[in-house]
């Protein structure tokens, strides 16, 4: 007779998790490095009475707000190369709700996360439920639902035993190199304390390792022939170099065959910032030298992304008329992406058997010239946009600098949305794989404390860098209080520009007036704008904290931040509105065809132009 134990929905859940382990180069860890729970009338009493009594297995975190700690989670995820991961409850209703848009982030940078939102009654009895939204047609549909688009894997779990079945699903998804994306399991909350006799064996430990498909074979050889036959190619490493733990195998393919390599927002730090076949990053955020390469190349091996329109320039950033593409991606749907030669394949194990197949070819002696020549001049222009100057406030540029230098080799560099990314995808130069780790997939404000946290977590050994704007930093800044709370010591540095600037460029790019973005453009009360004392707002959360009139202060603030092992948080004034103008690369974003403005109107033929530079 099999053995069973009897155990609760939520119970068999937890017990399951901590069951679960992954073998990291011969080293066995615990795939799931923790939950993070804001418990309320939807999983306080179920999934909470679970996790209390598993928290030396599986620790339980606190944090502030449940995007948030969404954000962490997936952080975390980011950091460990989606080799560990964590799971996060939350209570019916706004706290499900809250996790919708980092499940979103999770799904576009296909990153693991286990989302647990609690449900509404699957018996009915009491409905309508506090929190409950009642959809007049289908007495099925909860807040949960909204899950479905942006879930990689969705389910409800409506009886005990569906566990059985569902939970191997969701961890085979989670751990998949291709698949890979987050996971949603709906739980409600009278199932969450039912009990079942569940199999004894299928609690036992098993350990996941990371899979590596290698190229079928006539794919490899189409993609190796057309490498052969390049006279200019290039690489693009995207942020599947990292996931496949293939920078080092990247650095000798590239050295090997001497062909120049560009990074994309995800891939940048796969590559030293100094290695000779590094030419930067590359798109509308990219390097001229990088960018410059593109436009000429007539193959470009593309490895681990998934060809964005930043890393494109919306399909301009390639120019050559023969132009052939090679997508090398473990998962098939970014590898035939721009009607590319696809080369399914692990990244590690792709380039290893490329190289064999190539047999010693390498670029021609003037294409490698040229890009070590591009690049030359590239950290010129780095020299002028990341010294100190003379000016009134200093630019985003300018802070970058200080904070590039005072991280140095093993520091992490962590942001998201606004201008910044683009500054720091041109400008920063990383010395080792996972220094840079920026959100630019779903490009969400508020990313950046909570990333930083979880980033930490993984990193513990690394000193970990914020770069956040004012704007960025109003929206989500309570895991701040969290990382305090648990003592994991992160530097924020603020730039204050008194607004969205990054979108106020953009407006008047496209012709509009300065409107809404920047404080003093937008409607205020009578009071006036307000003079809001940052420093402030984050000691009073606990961290230490400080304004730096100019970059002399700063860079004195650095030294002190990293001397210190709390939280420290850095507030600097800063123009809205330089940027570094070389480099980059055209993006699309529609322009009206018609307006009052005659600044539209050019900027709309400007945007005519550009298209014609667009493969179709």
């Amino acid at each position: 007779m099999k053995e069973t134990i009897l155990l609760t929905t939520a119970q068999a859940l937890v017990k399951y998790l901590t069951a679960q382990r992954v073998d990291i180069d011969g080293r066995i860890e615990p795939l799931f490095a923790g939950v993070w729970a804001i418990f309320g009338h939807g999983n306080v009493a179920g999934l909470g009475e679970a996790l209390y009594h598993a928290q030396d297995a599986l620790p339980t975190y606190r944090a502030h707000n449940e995007q948030g700690m969404a954000l962490a989670a997936i952080a975390y995820a980011k950091a460990s190369g989606r080799r560990r991961m964590m799971a996060c409850t939350t209570s019916v209703g706004p706290g499900a709700a809250n996790m919708v848009t980092a499940a979103a982030l999770a799904h576009v940078n296909r990153l693991p996360v286990l989302l647990l939102p609690g449900d509404v009654f699957a018996s009915r009895a009491p409905d309508p439920v506090l929190q409950q939204i009642e959809d007049f047609a289908d007495p099925t549909v909860s807040t949960n639902d909204c899950f479905r688009p942006v879930s990689r894997y969705w389910d409800r779990i409506s009886r005990p035993e569906q566990l059985i079945s569902s939970l191997p699903r969701a961890i085979q998804v989670l751990t998949d190199p291709a698949d890979c994306g987050p996971v949603t399991l709906a739980l409600p909350q009278d199932v969450q304390a039912m009990a079942y006799d569940f199999p004894a064996a299928w609690f036992q430990p098993r350990i996941h390792r990371l899979r590596r498909p290698g190229p079928d074979s006539g794919e490899l050889a189409a993609a190796a022939a057309l490498l052969m036959a390049a006279q200019k190619p290039l690489i693009v490493a995207g942020g599947g170099v990292h996931y496949s733990d293939a920078c080092d195998a990247l650095a000798a393919f590239a050295a090997e065959h001497r062909i120049p390599v560009a990074e994309t927002q995800a891939g940048k730090s796969a590559l030293p910032w100094n290695h000779a076949q590094n030419v930067g990053a590359i798109g509308v955020t990219g390097s001229a030298a990088a960018n410059t390469l593109a436009a000429e190349a007539d193959v470009v091996l593309a490895v681990g992304t998934r060809l964005a329109d930043f890393t494109t320039g919306s399909r301009a950033v390639f120019r050559h008329p023969n132009l052939r593409l090679i997508g090398l991606n473990v998962a098939a749907f970014d590898a035939a992406k721009h009607h590319g030669q696809a080369l399914v394949a692990d990244a590690r194990r792709g380039l290893a058997e490329l190289t064999v197949a190539v047999n010693g070819w390498k670029v021609p002696a003037a294409w490698a010239a040229r890009g070590a020549g591009l690049v030359a001049e590239w950290n010129r222009v780095y020299d002028q946009a990341t010294a100190k100057g003379v000016t009134a406030l200093p630019t985003d540029a300018q802070v970058m600098g200080a904070v590039n230098r005072a991280a140095g080799p093993d520091g992490v560099v962590v942001a998201a949305a606004g201008g910044l990314p683009g500054e720091l995808h041109k400008l920063w130069r990383a010395d080792r794989p996972r220094g840079y780790h920026l959100e630019y997939g779903y490009s969400c404000m508020g990313y950046e404390v909570a990333g930083a946290l979880g980033v930490k977590m993984a990193l513990p050994e690394r000193e970990v860098y914020v770069l956040v704007g004012d704007g960025s930093y109003l929206m989500m800044n309570s895991e701040l209080a969290t990382a305090v709370m648990l003592g994991h010591k992160i530097t924020v540095v603020l730039l204050d520009n008194r607004g969205y600037g990054c979108i106020n460029r953009l407006q008047q790019a496209c012709g509009g007036a300065p409107f809404n973005n920047l404080l003093r453009d937008s409607r205020s009360g009578p009071e006036g704008l307000p003079a809001i004392d940052f420093a402030g707002h984050a000691r009073a959360l606990g961290a230490t904290a400080e304004n730096a009139a100019n970059l002399d202060e700063l860079e004195a603030a650095l030294g002190r931040a990293r001397a210190s092992t709390r939280p420290y948080f850095i507030a600097i004034d800063t123009d809205p509105a330089p940027t570094t103008r070389a480099g980059g690369a055209w993006w699309e974003v529609a322009v009206p065809e018609v307006s009052i403005r005659p600044e539209v109107r050019e900027a709309h033929a400007r945007y005519l132009a550009a298209k014609g530079d667009q493969a179709y």
